[in-house]
């Protein structure tokens, strides 16, 4: 196992001289610092370790998101792993390796983990995801994420990938499963919902059926959309902490109005798992325009789990981000923040 403390500090390495990620990994760093602005740095950093081709900033960017992963911020450090995962960078992939074999980091963190390098389609990780996808010891939502994240990199590295035909999505994440290929008729929604819903079935082929219902439903002026969203939100009812969290992030992507009255339940269960709740409440950041959702977010300012606060500091600083108009969540210019 490699504890978190391992990584290193490169601050005044000469590949991290650049003058803007010095400024954001401190910020990123920094305790002292608002939740918020180092949510902002982060996304900032993201934006720049996502470049496509590489630039000079490529590099220090990444290692400047993993330089973090030391926070006691299980939704920060939960964050970092979302975005080296996104990073499409092989360079981050010793980072998030590390994160997942180290057993001190709390199940969010090291879920993540297991997802970003998933989504990185690393074949070299697949006997450490595996490994802990059959250890029986393992915290359930860690191996049901490496089982994903197995079958995601199968499915990237095989002849099947090249032979389905997939809907151009309207998000540029890299998601944990690719949305079912597209039949010849019109997609069914009850038949993505019968899928999404039937627990006898992989994880990962219910996550595709996820996926194309999110697909449904963007642009939100779709016919297909408010029935999709709708599908979707019968998936909080699901036994797997791990499938509710993802529904809830699908959620924060589409930023439908319709999804708003189950998002405030799932926040407002108590009883709910944190990881789930933080991701309601980061999605109903995303909808901070609409009528009552601010409020509702406020309402759980001091709620007793620490994720979950955080989740709403940095879900009210989304709601004002979408009040004010501004392009981009972030210091610099970035994607809009997505949460895992």
């Amino acid at each position: 196992m490699a504890p978190s403390a391992t990584f290193p500090d490169h601050d005044n390495a000469p590949d991290h001289n650049d003058a803007t990620i010095m400024s954001l990994r401190k910020t990123l760093k920094s305790e002292d610092a608002a939740l918020a602005a180092r949510f902002r740095a982060l996304f900032s950093l993201k934006h720049l370790a996502c470049q496509n081709p590489e630039t000079p900033q490529t590099i220090p960017a990444i290692d400047a998101i993993a330089s973090a992963l030391s926070s006691p911020s299980e939704l920060l450090k939960h964050e970092l792993a979302y975005c080296l995962g996104q990073s499409r960078n092989q360079h981050a992939i010793p980072h998030l390796r590390n994160a997942l074999e180290d057993m001190e980091q709390a199940p969010i963190c090291r879920h993540e983990a297991a997802e970003a390098l998933g989504a990185l389609g690393d074949k070299n990780s697949l006997q450490l995801l595996k490994e802990r996808r059959d250890d029986k010891n393992e915290v359930e939502v860690v191996r049901e994420t490496c089982e994903i994240a197995v079958e995601r990199i199968e499915w990237e590295h095989s002849e099947k990938r090249s032979q389905e035909k997939i809907k151009q999505s309207d998000f540029s994440s890299i998601d944990p499963a690719p949305p079912m290929p597209q039949a010849a008729d019109k997609p069914s929604i009850p038949e993505l919902e019968a899928t999404l819903l039937d627990t006898k079935l992989s994880l990962f082929h219910r996550y595709r059926a996820m996926f194309a219902l999110r697909d449904l439903a963007s642009p939100p002026d779709l016919s297909t959309a408010v029935p999709a969203v709708h599908a979707l939100a019968r998936g909080f009812d699901d036994p797997s902490a791990l499938f509710r969290h993802e529904i809830a992030f699908v959620f924060g992507q589409l930023s439908h109005p319709a999804s708003i009255p189950s998002l405030t339940k799932c926040l407002g269960n108590l009883k709910e798992d944190g990881m789930v709740r933080h991701e309601a409440a980061e999605a109903l950041g995303s909808l901070g325009e609409e009528k009552g959702v601010e409020e509702t977010l406020k309402s759980f300012i001091d709620d007793p789990e620490r994720v979950v606060r955080e989740s709403i500091v940095v879900a009210l600083d989304m709601a004002e981000y979408e009040r004010n108009g501004e392009m981009e969540y972030a210091t610099v210019m970035s994607s809009a923040p997505v949460a895992a």
